[in-house]
């Protein structure tokens, strides 16, 4: 007992003078990683890219470096009453929230063992909401620019949002459209670089397109597969993360354009006579499309293909950003317990824009984002979201902030995020993070 509190007086008074270190330094600690061993950006794990933090130990065969990531907010789906038809004409309750969270930490334990280029990474989750706390990492050798290779926890690369930009969004999760079309974070390989100057890819293979919920003994022998590539070419980078903002007041056009696609064979990783665990897929009306009943009365998908693909755009300049992105997915090759389902394929096209204008300069700034989906069930869902961050340390590092979304048949469903299947309405949020 007198050495954990020991141990945590001790995290505690060093915690000061390492921010302080940063801050002297010019450098936001919430930043891309960037160390003395290396200049490769450490953004390849998309919500496992852990802050600068504080060194804690360091040698000439290994370093331990901590960083924090946590997250309270308030948030009210609004009808708190209220129901929706389904694809099928079915009415189905809307399950609306009405609550206070302190709803995700992150902590990190990273540095390298052996040699500089040899890279661990530990990462311990916890979201309060769902009441799940996870324990994971990955290794990662960096041959270079050109070549960044890694095992371990990182995500399925069919959207822009999962490849590092977190947590440096409008607010603290993501919008519609991409929350409904991404794929998910799953055990796997990857590899990544910049081969040629302003030019970077990013390869993976996972087990599943989602491992949230799913062991080892739910799989199959089928893998997820996914890429992304993307050029920066004004300046070579878009700003701490790539995420929505431009705090450092970009004074020359910065601009990025990507691709990103995935495919999987998915399965509901359960016996037929349960409900699946499989819950990363949504149909347009939020419907699960593995659950019993879910395309046809008395049918159940126990398998179906997940082809996505994604084109990104944007640009900061002087403290206005804009981002946009467009998605295309397609459920295709269903395999079927009780009978055939009346469709060959599913697919649904949308989009997203985003703008934010920095206000005060590195203190406070407004945003508003546009999302909507042309879907095979023509139920054309869309928001329209918008809010204000104020960054009282001037940095990235901690930010307050007011969420406001106006929505039409949310698609988009988990008790991760802000929206739940079915609603029509408004939702209202209200929190405060810190990553350090």
């Amino acid at each position: 007992m007198r050495r954990s509190l020991a141990f945590a007086v001790s995290l505690l008074a060093i915690l000061p003078f390492g921010l302080k270190a940063q801050e002297e330094a010019g450098r936001d600690p919430g930043d891309t990683v960037r160390t003395a061993e290396t200049t490769f950006p450490n953004n390849i794990a998309g919500e496992f890219t852990p802050a600068k933090g504080f060194d804690l130990a360091k040698t000439k065969m290994a370093s331990l470096n901590i960083s924090f990531y946590g997250l309270f907010r308030y948030m009210n789906q609004m009808p708190g009453s209220q129901t929706f038809i389904d694809h099928l004409g079915r009415v189905r309750q809307v399950k609306a929230r009405n609550d206070l969270n302190w709803h995700r930490t992150f902590v990190w334990l990273t540095g390298f063992f052996y040699q500089p280029k040899f890279r661990y990474n530990i990462s311990l989750w916890s979201l309060p909401t769902t009441q799940q706390t996870l324990l994971f990492g990955n290794l990662q050798y960096q041959f270079g620019r050109g070549a960044n290779l890694g095992v371990g926890i990182a995500p399925n690369l069919t959207v822009r949002s999962v490849q590092g930009s977190w947590p440096f969004w409008g607010s603290s999760d993501r919008q519609m459209s991409e929350d409904f079309f991404r794929g998910g974070f799953s055990s796997g390989v990857f590899l990544t670089g910049q081969p040629i100057k302003r030019w970077f890819y990013n390869v993976s293979v996972n087990t599943n397109i989602s491992q949230l919920g799913v062991t080892a003994s739910n799989d199959t022998r089928d893998f997820a597969y996914s890429a992304s590539i993307w050029t920066m070419p004004s300046t070579g980078e878009f700003g701490p993360r790539g995420g929505l903002g431009d705090l450092e007041y970009h004074r020359k056009l910065a601009t990025r354009f990507g691709v990103s696609m995935g495919h999987s064979r998915e399965s509901r990783y359960a016996n037929d006579s349960v409900p699946p665990n499989a819950t990363q897929i949504k149909l347009s009306d939020g419907v699960n499309p593995f659950d019993a009943d879910a395309l046809a009365p008395g049918v159940t998908v126990q398998k179906l293909d997940y082809d996505e693909v994604a084109f990104d755009a944007g640009f900061k300049y002087q403290g206005f950003t804009f981002q946009s992105e467009y998605y295309v997915r397609k459920l295709s090759s269903f395999q079927t317990i009780g009978g055939p389902v009346p469709l060959s394929s599913i697919v649904d096209q949308g989009f997203q824009v985003q703008g934010m204008h920095m206000i005060v300069p590195k203190k406070a700034g407004v945003y508003a984002t546009y999302g909507y989906i042309a879907d095979k069930f023509r139920r054309y869902p869309w928001e329209l979201s918008g809010g204000l961050n104020v960054y009282p340390s001037g940095t990235r590092s901690w930010r307050l902030n007011l969420h406001l979304i106006r929505i039409e048949r949310s698609p988009a469903a988990s008790n991760f995020g802000f929206y739940t299947a079915g609603q029509s309405g408004t939702t209202i949020s209200v929190g405060t993070d810190i990553l350090f």
